[in-house]
């Protein structure tokens, strides 16, 4: 038995999310940004979708892209579009969300999954690094954000802004606003976010957002094309 990788523990938890919002199989799904593992891609197929994944680091396998999805000649209409933690790393948000109500039929689905990372605050930072993996299989990004952090001596908020503005992230004020003035919004909530990664579940971190120790960093959306 091999333990799964923080990320496969975050496409477990997440996908009952997903799935929840889909329309009957057999209908065509494209994920932007569906990362290496080919993201929620082997989950649709067994669910009996005709699912694609487009991802310049996509699986060399069919079903999936490997180019981003600014430059893919999309084959749609689709009846579902699923973008989970892809939108807050693109160049334009707004040019991205535009291809992406091109690329769904009238009344298809949007579904995303995205982190606000101006939520993340000290005290929502200390909290994820007291429950780091005390013998992680290789280190994850909220170890290497500590390591870093630590070493750079300087304040959380200091040291954050910095990251987001070297990486060129949009906030999720920014990417909702987006979505929700393209999309008819049927569902807006901010969630857990980082328990996949750390010795906590979802629900230790929902507690500690209840009772005010942390801040809900996960946005999860749906919505639909109009017209």
């Amino acid at each position: 038995m091999t333990l799964a990788t923080g990320d496969e523990r975050w496409l477990a938890e997440t996908w009952p999310f997903v799935r929840d919002q889909l329309p009957t199989a057999p209908a065509r799904v494209l994920e932007v940004g569906c990362g290496p593992l080919g993201g929620f891609v082997p989950a649709l197929h067994a669910a009996g979708y005709a699912a694609v994944g487009v991802d310049p680091h996509a699986p060399h396998a069919p079903g999936y892209h490997r180019e981003r999805f600014e430059d893919h000649a999309v084959d749609g209409p689709f009846d579902v579009i699923v973008a989970c933690t892809s939108l807050h790393h693109v160049d334009r948000i707004d040019t991205i969300v535009d291809r992406i109500h091109a690329a769904l039929r009238p009344g298809g689905t949007l579904i995303v999954v995205e982190w606000a990372w101006e939520r993340f605050d000290e005290p929502t930072a200390r909290w994820c690094f007291t429950h780091l993996p005390s013998e992680p299989m290789e280190p994850g990004w909220l170890q290497r954000h500590h390591d870093r952090w630590q070493a750079a001596g300087i304040s959380w908020d200091t040291y954050l802004r910095g990251f987001a503005a070297e990486e060129g992230l949009h906030t999720g004020d920014a990417i909702t606003g987006v979505l929700n003035s393209t999309f008819t919004t049927d569902q807006l909530t901010y969630t857990p976010y980082f328990a996949a990664g750390l010795d906590a579940t979802s629900a230790d971190e929902q507690a500690a957002i209840e009772e005010g120790s942390v801040r809900a960093t996960g946005i999860r959306y749906v919505g639909r094309r109009a017209s």
